[in-house]
C-alpha cells in the first residue's frame, strides 16, 4: 500500500481518519490502540508474514525496558541492542557477509535471498534510540500501546522520519482534535501531503525514466556515453530528493491529520555550501542519530583530531552500509566520511572558501557519490564514471528540461514544511490545493508509478 496508490489515498486514509476522529470524540481511551491497530494492518498490507517479526520486535523491546527499569543490570540494554542488531543482520547482510567470504579462494558461502522486511532498518534504530536513553537515565518507562505507536506509527514505520522518544511521546496523552489549532493542522496536513505526492509524481518518478535506463546499461555492460552519464548522475541526485523528501513531506503531513507532529527530515540540502552543512540538511533524523548514538560514543570531537577524524570516518562508513547491503554502499559512505574529514582539517587550518566555489564542489561531490550510491556494482560505477569524464562515446540527446526544473525548485525555493507554514488560511489558496490534488491523481492513474527509493533500506 504504497502513499502514492489509489488504495491508500481514497480507502485506507479516509477510513482511518474518520475511525479516528470518531473514537477520538466518543472513546478518547480507543485512541492509542486504534492507531496502533492501524499501523499493523498497513504494515500487514505489504506482507502479512512480516507482522509477527515487527510486533516480536516490539514485545521483545518493551518488556527488555520493563525488566531494566524493575533490575537495572547494566549487560542487560547492551544485550538487546545487540540482539537487534543481530535479527537486522540475519535479514539484511546474510547474503552481503557471504558474499564478501566467497572471496576467499576456496570458499562457497551460500546465499539464502532472505526478503528484506519492509522497515527494518528503521524500526530497529527506534528500539536502539530508546534503549540507548533508558539505559543513560534520559527516558522513562512506557506501557505497551505507547511503545508500540512508537515504534510502529504507519506515516513513519516504512522510510522514517527516525523519531525520538522525547519528539512525540508526550503527543500521544494529547486531545488533538480539542486543540484550538487542530483545523490548521489539519489544513496544513493536507497541503503536506498533496506537497510530497507532487514531488513524487511530476519530479521523483520522471526523472526515474532518465535514470533507470542508463544505469540498467551500464550494469549490463555496455558503454554509456558523456550525455548519458551527466543525464542520469544529475537525474538521481534531483531523483532521490524529490522521491525521498516527498515521502517525507507526505508523512509529517498525515502524522499531523491525526494531531501528532514528526520531525522535519529535508531543509534545501542541495544549497549548503559545505558538506558539514549538506548532511545537516539531508536526511536530518539520520544525521542526529549517527551523531548522538555513534559518533559521539566513537569519541566525537572530545579525545583530539585524530579519533575526531578517525570516529568520522567510521561513522559515516557504517551509515553507508547501513542504506544497503553492498560494498558500493560502504564505499559511498566512506568517500563521504574522507570528505568531512577533509573539511574538519580545512577548518582547523583557518582557510576560507568563497561561498560559490564551496557550494560548486559540494555539489559535484555529492552528485559524484551518488554514482555508487545508485550503481548495482563497481564495474557500473566505472562505466558512468568513465562516460562522466569524457572516457566514453560522446554522445548526444541530453534530456535537461525536466532536470533544469528538478534544480530549480530543489535548490531555489524553501523546504515543503516551510512553505507550508507560511501560507496563511485562505480558500483560494485551499481550492488551488484540491485541484492539485485532482491533478495527482490522475497522473498516478498513468502506470507510470515507482516505489519510494527508500522502502528498499
Amino acid at each position: 500500500m504504497l502513499f502514492n496508490s489509489f488504495v491508500f489515498l481514497l480507502v485506507f486514509l479516509p477510513a482511518a481518519l474518520a475511525l479516528h476522529a470518531l473514537v477520538e470524540r466518543r472513546r478518547p481511551g480507543w485512541r492509542l490502540p486504534l492507531l496502533v491497530l492501524l499501523s499493523f494492518v498497513f504494515y500487514g498490507w505489504w506482507d502479512v508474514r512480516f507482522v509477527p517479526l515487527l510486533l516480536g520486535s516490539i514485545l521483545a523491546n518493551w518488556l527488555v525496558a520493563r525488566a531494566f527499569v524493575r533490575a537495572p543490570v547494566r549487560w542487560l540494554i547492551p544485550a538487546a541492542i545487540a540482539a537487534n542488531l543481530a535479527v537486522l543482520a540475519l535479514f539484511k547482510y546474510l547474503d552481503f557477509f557471504a558474499d564478501l567470504a566467497s572471496l576467499v579462494p576456496g570458499v562457497e558461502a551460500p546465499r539464502l535471498g532472505w526478503v528484506l522486511p519492509l522497515g527494518i532498518s528503521f524500526f530497529t534504530f527506534h528500539h536502539i534510540m530508546y534503549l540507548t536513553d533508558l539505559r543513560a537515565g534520559r527516558a522513562p518507562a512506557f506501557g505497551l500501546t505507547k511503545y508500540a505507536l512508537y515504534i510502529a506509527f504507519f506515516p513513519q514505520v516504512l522510510a522514517g522520519p527516525l523519531v525520538r522518544w522525547s519528539e512525540i511521546m508526550h503527543q500521544f496523552d494529547e486531545r488533538p482534535y480539542a486543540r484550538p489549532d487542530a483545523a490548521e493542522r489539519i489544513g496544513r496536513g493536507l497541503m503536506l501531503l498533496v506537497v510530497g505526492l507532487s514531488k513524487k509524481v511530476f519530479f521523483g518518478d520522471p526523472l526515474a525514466g532518465y535514470v533507470n535506463p542508463v544505469f540498467q546499461a551500464a550494469a549490463a555492460g555496455k558503454a554509456v556515453t558523456m550525455a548519458e552519464a551527466w543525464q542520469a548522475t544529475l537525474g538521481f541526485t534531483f531523483q532521490i530528493y524529490f522521491d525521498f523528501s516527498g515521502y517525507t513531506d507526505m508523512a509529517l503531513g498525515i502524522a499531523l491529520l491525526f494531531g501528532l507532529v514528526l520531525p522535519q527530515n529535508f531543509d534545501v540540502p542541495y544549497r549548503s555550501a559545505s558538506l558539514r552543512e549538506f548532511w545537516r540538511r539531508w536526511h536530518m533524523t539520520l544525521s542526529r542519530f549517527l551523531r548522538d548514538y555513534l559518533y559521539i560514543p566513537l569519541g566525537g570531537n572530545r579525545r583530539g583530531l585524530a579519533i575526531q577524524v578517525g570516529a568520522l570516518f567510521a561513522t559515516m562508513t557504517l551509515g553507508g552500509l547501513w542504506h544497503g547491503a553492498g560494498l558500493t554502499f560502504v564505499a559511498w559512505g566512506a568517500l563521504h566520511g574522507a570528505g568531512l574529514g577533509a573539511g574538519i582539517l580545512f577548518r582547523r587550518a583557518s582557510l576560507r572558501m568563497p561561498g560559490v566555489v564551496g557550494w560548486t564542489l559540494t555539489f559535484l561531490f555529492v552528485a559524484l557519490t551518488w554514482v555508487l550510491f545508485r550503481a548495482t556494482s563497481f564495474e557500473a560505477a566505472l562505466i558512468v564514471f568513465k562516460g562522466l569524464f569524457g572516457l566514453g562515446p560522446a554522445g548526444t540527446g541530453f534530456k535537461w528540461r525536466t532536470i533544469a526544473v528538478a534544480a530549480a525548485v530543489a535548490t531555489v525555493g524553501p523546504s515543503a514544511w516551510a512553505a507550508v507554514h507560511r501560507l496563511p488560511p485562505s480558500r483560494l489558496i485551499a481550492a488551488a490545493f484540491a485541484l492539485l490534488f485532482v491533478v495527482v491523481l490522475l497522473k498516478i492513474g498513468d502506470d507510470g508509478n515507482y516505489d519510494f527509493i527508500y522502502f528498499q533500506f
